[in-house]
């Protein structure tokens, strides 16, 4: 029987997720298939995987969260982070895991000489990122505009809003807010961003396929920059080998990934 796959999100219209996963399974002749799903309360989101009888689902913003609820079982970095990106079903329940952390991590490499990173945004993919890349010896502080959600943040990390930014040098600059996603807006106020921006090394939008606000700028002030393309093959090679029990080795599904943005 044909297995089931989705991702859910708000948005969802613009992923790729669909034709990468797709790509993989016709490539290594794997019967099932993957498709989007709109979700806009994320509080339904484990009746809704269940009534479509889904075997596996990857979760967006801004529902990754409520995915982590969701979950009956988690495995220990998902438990440790309190945001899950991916769901497979399982003897009747579902687990989650959180892949964008270590394919963020891959994909970071490219710029080596960043140290001191900041992170733009306070959501479940920050929550998983801020975290790996500590563990991994990276200096991080955040930025954000919803002070609540900072508080998830301030035990570990050094944490600002809008009003009381102290602006420093940092080495990366990082957007994983969704701001430029469906809209013309920055993920902070213009003049923060642009005097940072102008002292780093380089900048990531975890955004993919378009010139957002924020890689523009960087842009426009000759700073190296890269869009989230390499975050999602990475992140999807991770949830392909969970979706599919671990049958095909890792190089193999990256290859048959790629293939979707080849042409």
């Amino acid at each position: 029987m044909k297995q089931i796959f989705a991702i859910f999100g708000n948005p969802v219209s613009h992923s790729k997720s669909p034709l990468m996963h797709n790509t993989a399974f016709i490539s290594l002749k794997y019967d099932a298939c993957y498709t989007r799903y709109l979700l806009e309360n994320g509080k339904s989101l484990k009746n809704k995987f269940l009534s479509l009888g889904l075997k596996g689902a990857n979760i967006t913003v801004p529902h990754k969260e409520d995915a982590f609820e969701a979950c009956d079982e988690l495995d220990d970095f998902a438990k440790s982070v309190g945001a899950v990106n991916t769901i497979v079903l399982n003897d009747g329940k579902l687990k989650g895991y959180n892949t964008d952390a270590p394919g963020f991590l891959k994909c970071i490499k490219d710029f080596s000489e960043a140290k001191n990173i900041l992170i733009l945004g306070a959501g479940g993919t920050v929550k998983s990122t801020s975290y790996i890349l500590k563990n991994a010896g990276y200096s991080v502080e955040i930025l954000a505009r919803n002070k609540d959600k900072l508080k998830d943040f301030e035990n570990d990390f050094g944490c600002f809003a809008f009003d009381n930014f102290k602006e420093k040098k940092y080495d990366l600059i990082i957007n994983m807010t969704s701001a430029g996603l469906q809209d013309d807006l920055l993920p902070a106020p213009k003049e923060i961003l642009e005097n940072i921006i102008l002292n780093s090394h380089g900048v990531i939008d975890i955004i993919y396929g378009k010139q957002t606000p924020f890689l523009h700028l960087a842009k426009a002030n000759n700073i190296a920059s890269k869009d989230g393309i390499d975050m999602l093959i990475n992140q999807g090679v991770l949830a392909f080998d969970y979706f599919t029990d671990h049958q095909f080795s890792l190089n193999k599904i990256e290859n048959a990934m790629k293939r979707a943005f080849s042409f």
